[in-house]
């Protein structure tokens, strides 16, 4: 599953691409982060992190449909089960917080065996078990359409969850192999919220039932745009070194003056010019960078009856799109030699990354070409295509307000005109963005994917057959069984070269299909508060909420 993101709410310097270089003298390492990493001993005890957020999560069921927004994560991984933790190189190690151990116990058929931490247990007071993992696992794996989950990758090709020895151990085998089922139970939710579909889908809306982490909840104020995460005296691994976490929405244009107010004590830069500025002139703040997992993208929708349904016109008008423009506008007075991004899959930077992106190249002669062969064509110079008496213009969903996705949106119109596509920029309040376009309900609209260590796992969903309503994450409702097929081919393919390699071949196939359009890798720099230790720009690493602290 896929995190998303609403592109940054950022306030922008509106000058156009950057001519005197970049205001960061390098461009971030991949396989590292920017943490100001301390020891423990080193990190005192106590105080709060002040977090700002985009918004409140409409639903803290990170499983569910409308849960699997960034927003949430940052909520609930504080919260609740993680059975592996992400690494700075991108790789995965398991948490002995949950894990005893994770163990491919048999190939034929695959059998993971788990080995829980006996202590771990839910806030309710009951032990966290294999119970739990069957739950989950009859919840996701599409089995009952009445829940409504974000994806069931994985899930569907599990055969059998069962008790070990004990309680405490979990007997996973699969129907067909699955390489990447280290993705699976994570987050892991308890099986009082799995096992009915009105707790799964509505249970966890506004509220947070159960949790089993370093963190418990304390409260959710609406009004005041806050949640509260007190440091959970009954949890059994090393205390989290803070008394709390306050995560608050704010507008990110007021993010700085926050900051400098001492009302938060960080926030994400983003493609912000204006915020990388104030951050570098805040005293005792610091900018921190590292290659993240985040891209910001174009997506097209491409359902059944809508406009853009023929993948040669998407082919055509994708070509109208300047993407290394973009790029350079939005970013590239951050970051030097600012970079489109160049594939679905793989984060810029990550070992397997491979630039596809010649696949559909920038040739705006090409897409009128195109366009006129489609029958679309230009009645007058500088006029919008028509065929057949419907003019060519294209709503473009966007979020208010929202100064990055409207730089975005703009610069996309403007490029589109220059090929006779019209656009027609639809603003939507940014709370209710995410359910327009989930709902299909637009033509075009950009916000921001973040990708996992696990990247087939996370990519599925994306290009999942839409069922009805049930598109997973596929709100685009672009679909091809190639690309299905080559997903099923690499999801089973235990050789981590020869599943790059199908990588490679299912990207290039989403290029020409144009499903989405890769705009930027995220710059992943964040302004911070000096002092703030393990903490800060954590690059393909999970952040570390037990140790993050203020240093000593």
């Amino acid at each position: 599953m896929r995190l998303l993101v609403l592109v940054g709410c950022c306030l922008l310097a509106l000058t156009g691409c950057a001519s005197g270089g970049s205001l960061l003298p390098t461009a971030p390492a991949a396989g590292a982060n920017d943490i100001n990493p301390r020891p423990r001993d080193q990190v005192r005890d106590g105080g709060d992190l002040r977090w700002p957020i985009g918004a409140l999560p409409d639903n803290y069921n990170q499983n569910h449909f409308l849960g699997s927004q960034v927003d949430t994560d940052k909520v609930t991984s504080a919260l609740m089960p993680s059975l592996f933790i992400g690494t700075a190189d991108g790789g995965l190690r398991p948490d002995p917080n949950y894990l005893v151990s994770a163990a491919l116990t048999s190939t034929a058929p695959q059998v993971i065996t788990y080995t829980l931490n006996p202590r771990a247990t839910w806030s309710d007071g009951i032990p966290i078990t294999w119970r739990d993992f069957e739950a989950q696992w009859k919840t996701r794996n599409g089995s009952n359409p009445a829940f409504q989950v974000a994806s069931k990758t994985g899930y569907q090709d599990i055969a059998s969850v069962t008790r070990g020895s004990d309680d405490k151990q979990v007997v996973v085998t699969f129907a067909r192999p699955f390489a990447e089922w280290p993705s699976l139970f994570s987050l892991l939710y308890p099986a009082s919220t799995n096992a009915d579909p009105a707790v799964f889908n509505t249970g966890w809306v506004n509220r947070i039932p159960t949790t089993a982490g370093p963190f418990a909840l304390e409260s959710i104020d609406k009004t005041a745009k806050t949640v509260t995460l007190r440091r959970d005296p009954k949890w059994w691994g090393p205390p989290a070194k803070l008394d709390r976490i306050i995560f608050r929405a704010y507008e990110r244009s007021a993010q700085a003056d926050a900051l400098a107010n001492n009302e938060i004590d960080f926030y994400p830069i983003s493609s912000s010019v204006d915020l990388l500025r104030r951050a570098q002139a805040i005293p005792g703040v610091a900018v921190r960078q590292a290659s993240e997992r985040l891209y910001s993208h174009l997506t097209f929708n491409g359902s059944p009856g809508a406009i853009l349904s023929d993948v040669k016109l998407r082919q055509a008008i994708a070509k109208g799109i300047d993407r290394a423009a973009i790029a350079k506008r939005l970013v590239g007075q951050i970051v030097p030699n600012a970079s489109q991004l160049g594939n679905h899959i793989y984060p810029f930077g990550s070992k397997d990354y491979r630039d596809n992106s010649d696949t559909l190249r920038f040739d705006p002669a090409a897409a009128n070409r195109e366009l006129d062969e489609l029958g679309w064509v230009r009645p007058a110079p500088g006029a919008t295509r028509a065929k057949e008496g419907r003019e060519l213009l294209l709503r473009l969903l966007e979020g208010t307000p929202n100064p990055t996705g409207e730089q975005i949106d703009r610069t996309v119109l403007d490029q589109l005109s220059q090929i006779g596509v019209g656009v027609v920029i639809q603003p939507v309040p940014i709370g209710q963005v995410a359910t327009q376009y989930k709902s299909g309900n637009f033509d075009l609209v950009s916000f921001a994917w973040q990708t996992t260590a696990t990247p087939f796992t996370s990519s599925r969903a994306l290009y999942a057959e839409p069922v009805g309503n049930d598109v997973q994450q596929n709100y685009g409702r672009v679909y091809n069984p190639r690309i299905t097929a080559l997903f099923e081919q690499g999801i089973r393919e235990l050789d981590d070269a020869k599943r790059a390699d199908i990588g490679d071949q299912v990207d290039r196939l989403i290029w020409q299909e144009v499903h989405h359009l890769p705009l930027y890798p995220g710059p992943g720099a964040y302004a911070v508060r000096a002092t703030l230790a393990n903490f800060g720009a954590p690059g393909f690493a999970d952040i570390d909420y037990i140790n993050a602290g203020y240093a000593k």
